[in-house]
């Protein structure tokens, strides 16, 4: 008994959700969409693809995907916050530290770390942010169309 409860054990743990994260394949966008229940629309523009997903409450989602289907930028805007540490991927840990780490704690945070650049502001049924890795971002496109 113990050990078939250990062989579901280390099955479960070690089959973690597939996402489109940050820094990571856009293959996976409908897991993305399924996690946050929401609608996916994907829009092929000329050097990246946006995917975005917006739910009935009205937040929406956009992942942007390199020709490679790497996602280089993903933002955020709606009377929510989505679950940053999804979105963020493997950055999401270094976000925080930067994040906690702030003298000021009120108002818009913007967190630079090396490549990473994360900013966020809100409030109460009004959030919105954006994240792009510089290093990523195609050179058919700019920092500038994570919005």
């Amino acid at each position: 008994m113990r050990i078939a409860a250990s062989v579901v054990a280390v099955l479960l743990l070690g089959t973690a959700p597939a996402r489109a994260a940050l820094g990571e394949s856009a293959d996976s966008v409908q897991n993305d969409t399924k996690m946050l229940q929401g609608q996916l629309r994907s829009v092929v523009l000329p050097g990246y693809t946006v995917h975005q997903i917006t739910r009935e409450d009205g937040l929406t989602v956009k992942e942007f995907a390199s020709p490679r289907g790497t996602v280089f930028g993903v933002s955020w805007q709606g009377p929510t916050m989505p679950d940053l540490s999804q979105l963020l991927g493997k950055y999401y840990a270094d976000y925080q530290r930067a994040a906690q780490a702030r003298v000021h704690r009120r108002g818009p945070i913007t967190v630079r770390i090396g490549d990473l650049v994360v900013k966020s502001s809100g409030h109460m049924r009004s959030f919105r942010g954006r994240a792009y890795v510089d290093s990523l971002i195609p050179n058919t496109a700019s920092k500038e169309v994570v919005q």
